[in-house]
């Protein structure tokens, strides 16, 4: 399925299991793994919005499979543990807005820019080369099911009062131009503690920023255009 196949399915799923939240569960913390996340999170916003308990600490977009890719493809290059390697990704969760900040990772590493092209692609595309692997069978069902527990348990950490949990996310945000971007956030009791922004980015991180940014705002507007049909 494209992008476009999946938001004509997800997008009413999305907006009937969040306007059930918004008027029996306001309170809760919102994570949305459907795709297309740049849009479905907009939607879930809109929704709680039109009915009036929307709190942006508590609604997030999970592209935590994104990091766990880059994690993985990192450090099998490297010969490291991935469970040691952490890549923030920021951004998107579609194609060129997955943006991962190989500069910031730890350990720090470096890859000639040659390698370091070819290697975002595969970040930005790992989700057909897993469709391309199952030979149409499926998608990347259990990587899914592992980042949006590994983006749960942080949550509930935070929640309850474990400190110092960050998990990228994709939020409400001042970041950019962009009304939403993933970036590193503090969690805590009530959501979002703090936004901890973009940091410094190489020349190469930047250009993939800005190129991002017009197809970002034209989800975000898919999403939001997509509430307005709602009765």
């Amino acid at each position: 399925m494209t992008r476009d196949d999946l938001f004509n399915t997800n997008a009413t799923i999305v907006a009937t299991l969040t306007a059930a939240c918004a008027q029996h569960c306001p309170e809760a913390m919102i994570c949305v793994i459907a795709n297309p996340v740049n849009s479905t999170i907009p939607i879930t916003a809109e929704v709680f919005k039109k009915h009036g308990v929307y709190n942006p600490n508590k609604i997030f977009g999970v592209t935590t499979l994104d990091i766990v890719r880059a994690n993985t493809f990192v450090a099998e290059l490297k010969g490291l543990d991935p469970a040691r390697v952490n890549v923030p990704v920021i951004g998107g969760h579609a194609g060129k807005t997955i943006i991962p900040l190989i500069s910031q990772c730890t350990p720090k590493v470096d890859f000639p820019q040659d390698q370091l092209t070819a290697l975002t692609g595969r970040f930005q595309e790992a989700g057909t080369e897993v469709v391309k692997a199952k030979a149409g069978a499926g998608s990347a069902t259990l990587s899914m099911a592992y980042a949006g527990a590994r983006f749960v348990f942080s949550l509930v950490d935070a929640m309850n009062g474990k400190e110092g949990v960050v998990e990228c996310s994709f939020v409400k945000s001042q970041e950019t131009e962009c009304t939403y971007f993933s970036t590193p956030l503090l969690l805590g009791k009530k959501g979002i503690e703090r936004n901890l922004g973009i940091g410094k980015v190489s020349s190469f991180e930047e250009k993939m920023i800005s190129d991002a940014i017009p197809e970002l705002k034209a989800s975000i507007k898919k999403g939001e255009d997509f509430v307005k049909t709602l009765k």
